[in-house]
């Protein structure tokens, strides 16, 4: 099954935002703590009954604002709170992906930095557990070469600490100035459902720039692709036109089926 749905609301608030999606007849939406977690667990859990009854699958962006690999322990700590935050907002919510960018290299090897992201999953997972939050971490393939998050990398951190990964495939082209998706696809094949990020990107050399309307002809790629290897996904769209995009994407699948 494909899910699609819009990052945020566009300022609709969240009531007239599900009512949107609704209209356009899309099943699914990303609630975005872009700069902070300012929601309760009461307003999640209203948000969170509104999308059910409305069939919305939600999920939450946490804080831009996350390190996982800061040599400044008070920045990772920090990054740890916002990440839990989110996580007990989406046990409210009913959003089971948790979607994050996970740290920056700055001094650290790749692998250095891999095994300190590693270490705080692994820690976070002990009290998502203990908490019996019905969540699970999502770090996301990020767009700068500078940024933590290759796919190697988070299936490998899939692998070792049983979290789930976001798949930006926008990010992936800018990260690495192009995409393969059949190597891609290949890569994900053990993983039954795909939460992934999309729109159209803009990027130079060093990666990610600004995020852009999805164009079509990339729409068009991007659903060949799933089909071809029969995957279950949610592409939740990033471009500054979410719903506008979304529901384009919504008219192109109706050629795939």
């Amino acid at each position: 099954m494909i899910k699609i749905g819009p990052a945020g609301t566009s300022g609709l608030g969240y009531e007239n935002g599900l009512n949107k999606c609704v209209e356009l007849n899309l099943n699914a939406l990303e609630v975005e703590f872009t700069h902070g977690v300012h929601m309760n667990n009461s307003t999640a859990k209203e948000i969170g009954e509104l999308a059910k009854k409305s069939k919305i699958e939600l999920s939450i962006h946490c804080p831009y604002f996350i390190n996982l690999a800061s040599t400044e322990k008070s920045k990772v700590n920090a990054s740890k709170k916002r990440i839990l935050d989110s996580c007990e907002r989406g046990n409210y919510l009913n959003a089971k992906y948790i979607v994050f960018h996970a740290a920056f290299y700055q001094k650290f090897s790749k692998e250095e930095c891999y095994s300190l992201v590693k270490k705080e999953i692994i820690d976070m997972n002990k009290v998502i557990k203990k908490n019996k939050w019905n969540v699970v971490l999502a770090p996301e393939t990020t767009g700068k070469r500078s940024q933590f998050g290759s796919v190697d990398e988070l299936l490998r951190l899939r692998k070792e600490t049983k979290c789930e990964l976001c798949i930006d495939f926008s990010h992936i082209k800018a990260r690495d100035n192009k995409i393969d998706y059949d190597e891609l696809f290949k890569k994900l094949k053990n993983i039954n459902h795909l939460h992934c990020h999309f729109s159209g990107i803009e990027y130079t050399e060093k990666g990610e720039r600004r995020h852009l309307i999805t164009p079509e002809n990339e729409i068009r790629e991007l659903l060949k692709y799933i089909k071809k290897y029969n995957k279950d996904v949610t592409i939740i769209n990033e471009s500054p036109d979410p719903f506008g995009d979304c529901a384009k994407t919504k008219k192109l699948l109706k050629i795939f089926n």
